[in-house]
């Protein structure tokens, strides 16, 4: 019998999201369940946004969660190397051996034609998408534009007719007609393999038997089924997992719900908390038994209980569990370790005495100064958030503005937060010390004043900040997706004028 080969394959570009642990674990039980191997593979092809330090973030993560995997790039394997970024050369052969198979083709469209294409679509109300115009050059005038040096992409060539029907393990039948699907870009004018080629290869010579991973990838599969069988090659079971949902119905999303796994270590859960109720998302037990070690869940996996429909990431139901296991695996003792290695200890102390140093005139105002750095729910009022009559929408889209210039940052730092604020005023053409300082104190430790703001925010880190200006935009009414997308895009372009009130 085949060995049983599931894998995880996150991208280095940003903070360990929640839901690669979700995934994750369901890979780890599928194969721990058979018998079989769990491998983490990192897909950094994407150059502009792969980092060292988010690679190690996801080792880290992985590894507070318990989650442990048989072969990856900090330990090796068999069917190494375990980044993409190691393996270019495999993927020019076979983008190579497709072109000679006519399975694919050199593509020349220049960024001016495609954005052409896309303006023609947009006026004629069809999909925008490549038209295929470089599909059937004859072989002189590919070697003429080879000759010339022209850049170009390598394309597969998608049947123009017909359907690819696939059988998902948690979905059923899924029917996709194939003049649906577009030539997809699978070899880059970089050198660099696009997600779906280098997926398709991966997994292949890796063996992997299931490929487990979440809801959202379903568009993607009838692409990678055409290259499998461009290729000969025996097809992987596919299984979708539901999507983790946020309050509002929608695809858990950081732009409205805390979803770095870091926010949830930081903020005192236990990893097997978080884990177990990790386990109980879009899928449940034999017994609906809700609470069991990850041994338990491992033992008794049975994947046809896995749900169909997306899954509700309940914070009040996490913060339930988590303090089943508070109560009912940790002695007293333990608590104390615990509390220790979480944040009182002489490390995180000895980054926030600094800053209180020259403000307590008793040790009993220590922890008035500082109470922010180790509580989740800061005591919000109307007055904190409306300085100098700033209504509350304008507050809100200050405060997700700011989050939104955060963002760009890789790490914080008291420098780029100050430098943040300063060009947060300058957006909304609005008083830093007066408007801008108030709110940002507000949202982030609850007061008017308090210990020195940018240096507060270094030390909470982006999870927890950004966790912080969610809440205090949901205590002050929210904001739509519509006005969120409006407003990326203006900051995009720097000009945010449609937001700013006129003055009287």
């Amino acid at each position: 019998m085949k060995e049983i080969r599931t894998r995880i394959a996150p991208s280095p570009t940003g903070d360990p999201h929640v839901g690669t642990i979700y995934i994750a674990l369901f890979n780890l039980a599928f194969a721990k369940k058979f018998n079989g191997k769990f491998i983490l593979r990192i897909e950094d092809t994407d150059q502009t946004r792969s980092h060292v330090t988010f690679e190690k973030n996801i080792f880290d993560a992985l590894k507070w969660a318990n989650l442990h995997y048989d072969e990856g790039p900090d330990m090796g394997g068999p069917f190494g190397p375990y980044r993409q970024s190691e393996r270019l050369s495999i993927y020019k052969k076979y983008a190579d051996e497709l072109i000679e198979k006519d399975k694919a083709y050199r593509c020349f469209a220049t960024k001016e034609e495609l954005d052409e294409m896309r303006q023609i679509a947009k006026k004629t109300g069809k999909p925008s998408g490549y038209d295929r115009r470089y599909r059937n050059l004859s072989k002189d005038e590919i070697k003429k534009r080879l000759d010339e040096k022209q850049n170009y992409v390598i394309r597969l060539k998608v049947p123009l007719t017909g359907e690819c029907i696939f059988d998902d393990a948690v979905k059923g039948r899924v029917v996709t007609p194939l003049q649906d699907i577009d030539d997809q870009v699978l070899f880059k004018s970089d050198g660099f393999p696009t997600y779906h080629l280098a997926n398709v290869v991966d997994d292949h010579l890796m063996k992997i038997t299931h490929v487990i991973r979440g809801d959202e990838w379903i568009s993607s599969t009838p692409k990678h089924i055409l290259l499998y069988e461009a290729f000969g090659w025996d097809k992987p079971i596919f299984m979708h997992m539901p999507l983790l949902l946020g309050k509002d119905g929608r695809k858990l999303s950081k732009r409205k719900n805390p979803t770095s796994t870091f926010y949830f270590k930081e903020t005192g859960y236990l990893p097997e908390a978080l884990v177990n109720f990790l386990s109980l998302m879009g899928y449940s037990t034999k017994d609906e038994k809700e609470i069991y070690t990850m041994q338990e869940f491992i033992k008794n996996f049975d994947p046809t209980r896995i749900g169909k429909s997306g899954a509700f990431f309940d914070i009040q139901k996490l913060d339930w569990l988590n303090q089943q296991y508070i109560i009912n695996t940790l002695s007293e003792k333990d608590i104390l370790n615990k509390l220790k290695s979480w944040q009182f200890n002489d490390e995180f102390f000895q980054k926030i005495i600094p800053l209180c140093h020259t403000r307590m005139k008793t040790f009993t105002e220590f922890m008035e100064l500082v109470d922010f750095m180790f509580i989740n729910h800061l005591n919000y009022t109307d007055e904190l958030f409306t300085p100098k009559k700033t209504t509350k929408d304008e507050a809100i889209l200050i405060l997700y503005t700011f989050m939104l210039l955060l963002e760009k940052q890789d790490i914080l730092n008291s420098e780029n937060v100050e430098k943040a604020s300063h060009e947060l005023s300058d957006l909304f053409q609005t008083n830093h010390r007066k408007i801008v300082m108030p709110l940002l104190f507000a949202a982030i430790q609850g007061k008017k004043f308090g210990p020195p703001l940018f240096q507060s925010v270094e030390i909470l880190k982006k999870d927890r900040i950004r966790a912080r200006l969610l809440m205090a935009i949901e205590f002050l009414g929210s904001i739509s997706n519509k006005k969120i997308a409006q407003l990326k895009e203006a900051l995009e372009k720097k000009d945010l004028s449609s937001f700013i009130k006129p003055k009287n």
